[in-house]
């Protein structure tokens, strides 16, 4: 298991662009079997999976219209504080980042390979629904991979912590163990 850190230059500077561009290198190097992400995480292997991805995506909380959503919430000022949930604190992040988040489209086209989404109804950071509607999309599109799936978990929050055994056996069962 690889799980590299992708607080590239550094949170409080983050560049998506910079996070996708390690991550794809990561990729390419170690060739997983699948990838996982959580969160903004998730929206990094959406973005390297258009790229340089042919393992199966395992997506947990999926963070989809992150930038538009965020921008509008922002306070004034540069830099804002931010609940990270890695660090289970806030912390400051420049508001460039969300500007260029706002800007990223990784949601647009279904991923090419076999994908599973877990998602809590009660997720308070992401929207339910509107990760509902994004699948919907690509299911509506017919360019889902055989072998994808929508996992709603009606008392899942963001963290989805309840549920890692439920998330593991999916990241297992692509990796063919």
């Amino acid at each position: 298991m690889l799980a590299p850190d992708l607080n590239i230059p550094s949170f409080e500077k983050l560049a998506f662009k910079s996070i996708t561009q390690l991550a794809a290198w990561e990729v390419k190097r170690h060739m997983p079997a699948v990838v996982v992400g959580s969160s903004l995480g998730a929206l990094v292997a959406l973005a390297v999976e258009k790229s340089a991805l042919f393992a199966p995506l395992v997506l947990v909380a999926p963070a989809l219209g992150f930038g538009n959503r965020w921008t509008e919430k922002l306070p004034p000022g540069d830099p804002v504080t931010f609940f990270h949930h890695g660090a289970e604190s806030e912390r400051t992040i420049h508001r460039r980042f969300f500007d260029e988040m706002a800007t990223v489209d990784v949601e647009g086209e279904a991923p090419r390979v076999p994908t599973v989404v877990f998602m809590g109804r009660r997720d308070e950071s992401v929207p339910f629904d509107g990760v509902r509607a994004v699948w919907d999309r690509w299911e509506e599109s017919g360019k889902l991979a055989a072998g994808s799936e929508f996992v709603e978990i009606p008392d899942g929050d963001h963290g989805l912590v309840g549920h890692v055994g439920r998330i593991a056996d999916r990241v297992l069962a692509f990796s063919g163990r």
